[in-house]
C-alpha cells in the first residue's frame, strides 16, 4: 500500500486530483487510490505486489477477463504492422460487419472512440434527422462528459435542466430535460410540455450508473410507444450493456427497439473505442453521406480494431460464456442477501446477467429516489474491508460489479466470505 500512497502523491503534483478520471481518486470512499500495474484474468495487481479479484473490470468491458490470450494476440500482431494510420482499414468493415450481424435493427455502424463520443454524436443525428432540438435524459443515468447530458432537472421534471459541472452554458443545458427512471408518466409529461421540440429520449436500457438498476416491466416498451406517438427517437446507451446483457444486447434482451444504439470500451475489448449505430436512413445522414458533421481521426483505429473484433468473435462463437457469467452474479447476489440476512446488514441487492449491486438500505432500489437513499459511510466501510479481504469493488456506491468469464468458483468462494467478514465488522 505504500507504494500506492507515494505514487498518488506524486500523481496530485501533475494531475487534477492526482488521477485522470474523477471516480478513480478513491474520495467516496476515503481513500488514497491504489495504482495497478498488471492484470491477468480476474486479478489486478497493485504497485505493492497485491492482487485482488477484480470485480470493476475496467468498468465493463472486460467480459472475458484481463488479459484474455485470443485478443492480446491479436494486439500484438496488429501492432507489428503500426499503431495508426488515420485512413480506412479492413477490420473497421469487419466489426461493423459483425455489429450488424450480432445486434438487432443496425444496419449501419460509425466508429468513434469513446463512449462519450458516441453518445455525443448520436445526440447530434437526433437533433438533425428531427430538426428539433430537445433532450429527453433520467435522473442517475450517465452519458459521458458532453455538456447536454451534464444535466440535471432537480425536482422538476417539467422544466429544462441546470448545469451540474462548471462550464455547461445554461443555454446547453436548458434543452436537456430530465425525467424519472422506470416512471412512464413523467416522461409523458416532458412531452405534453413541449409538444414537437424533442428531438430524442436516451436512457440506459439497466441504469448502471446509479448502482444497477433494472427496468421495471412494460418502461422499455412504454418509453417506445411514447416516442412513436410523438415522432421522438428512442436511443439506447449500451455502453455498460452492449455485448453484456447478451450479443444482442438490451433491444434483444428486452425485445424493444431502439433507433440508434451507442458502445463503449467493450467493443474494443477494453481499448479506446466507441459506436453508434442505426438504420440506414438515418446513418446516411452522417458526413460525408448527409449534413450531421463527426469526424475522428483516431476512430477505427487498427490495434483497437483487432482488439474488439477478437472479443467479439470469441464471444460470438462461445456463447455459453453468458449463461455462466449470469450464473454468477445470481449467485453472488443471493450470497451477499443471505449474509445481510444473518448479520442483520440493511443491504438491498440488485442483479440481471453479469451485473450486482448492493444498496446499503433496507428499502428495494427501482428508482434513483430510492438508490440515493443508501448510507454512502456503510459502502465506504465496506469496500476498505473488501479491499483488505483482496476484494476490489468500484470505488463508490452506485456504480456496478461485473462479473467476467475468467472468474471461478474459488473466486466466488472467496468473495462470499470476505462479504460474510465485511457484513459482519
Amino acid at each position: 500500500m505504500e507504494r500506492s500512497e507515494a505514487l498518488f502523491e506524486r500523481a496530485r503534483r501533475v494531475l487534477p486530483g492526482g488521477v485522470n478520471s474523477p471516480v478513480r481518486a478513491y474520495r467516496a470512499v476515503g481513500m488514497a487510490p491504489r495504482f495497478i500495474t498488471r492484470a491477468e484474468g480476474s486479478r489486478i495487481y497493485d504497485a505493492g505486489g497485491r492482487s485482488y479479484i477484480d470485480y470493476v473490470c475496467s468498468w465493463g468491458p472486460m467480459i472475458l477477463g484481463h488479459n484474455h490470450p485470443a485478443i492480446r494476440e491479436e494486439v500484438e500482431r496488429a501492432v507489428k504492422d503500426g499503431l495508426s494510420f488515420g485512413a480506412p482499414t479492413e477490420r473497421e468493415i469487419e466489426i461493423a460487419e459483425l455489429i450488424i450481424e450480432l445486434v438487432p435493427h443496425i444496419e449501419m455502424v460509425r466508429m468513434v472512440n469513446s463512449g462519450t463520443e458516441a453518445v455525443m454524436s448520436a445526440l447530434r443525428l437526433a437533433r438533425g434527422a428531427t430538426g428539433r432540438d430537445k433532450l429527453v435524459k433520467f435522473e442517475g443515468c450517465y452519458h459521458g462528459h458532453s455538456d447536454a447530458m451534464l444535466v440535471n432537472a432537480g425536482s422538476s421534471a417539467l422544466a429544462g435542466g441546470h448545469p451540474s459541472s462548471a462550464g455547461v452554458p445554461e443555454g446547453v443545458a436548458r434543452d436537456t430535460l430530465t425525467a424519472r427512471f422506470n416512471d412512464l408518466s413523467s416522461v409523458e409529461a416532458l412531452f405534453d410540455a413541449h409538444p414537437g421540440r424533442i428531438a430524442a429520449v436516451i436512457v440506459e436500457p439497466v441504469a448502471a450508473n446509479m448502482g444497477v438498476v433494472r427496468p421495471e416491466e412494460g418502461f422499455l416498451p412504454g418509453l417506445r410507444a411514447l416516442c412513436d406517438k410523438n415522432g421522438v427517437l428512442l436511443i439506447f446507451d449500451e455502453v455498460i450493456t452492449g455485448f453484456r446483457l447478451g450479443l444482442g444486447g438490451a433491444q434483444d434482451y428486452f425485445g424493444v427497439r431502439a433507433d440508434l444504439v451507442t458502445f463503449g470500451k467493450i467493443i474494443g475489448g477494453g481499448m479506446p473505442v466507441g459506436a453508434y449505430g442505426g438504420s440506414r436512413a438515418l446513418l446516411e445522414q452522417v458526413a460525408p453521406c448527409g449534413p450531421v458533421y463527426q469526424a475522428g481521426t483516431l476512430s477505427g483505429n487498427p490495434v483497437a480494431m483487432a482488439a474488439g473484433l477478437a472479443q467479439l468473435r470469441w464471444l460470438r462463437t462461445h456463447p455459453e460464456i453468458y449463461r455462466q457469467i449470469g450464473d454468477y452474479a445470481a449467485r453472488l447476489a443471493a450470497g451477499m442477501r443471505a449474509a445481510a440476512e444473518r448479520s442483520g446488514t440493511p443491504v438491498a441487492v440488485n442483479q440481471i446477467g453479469s451485473l450486482v449491486s448492493p444498496f446499503f438500505t433496507p428499502a428495494a432500489v427501482t428508482t434513483f429516489t430510492d438508490a440515493k437513499g443508501s448510507d454512502t459511510a456503510a459502502y465506504a466501510r465496506y469496500f476498505a474491508r473488501m479491499l483488505e479481504q483482496g476484494v476490489a469493488l468500484a470505488p463508490a456506491q452506485f456504480e456496478a460489479m461485473f462479473v467476467s468469464s475468467a472468474h471461478t468458483e474459488a473466486d466466488l468462494a472467496a468473495t462470499l466470505a470476505a462479504v460474510e467478514e465485511s457484513f459482519a465488522g
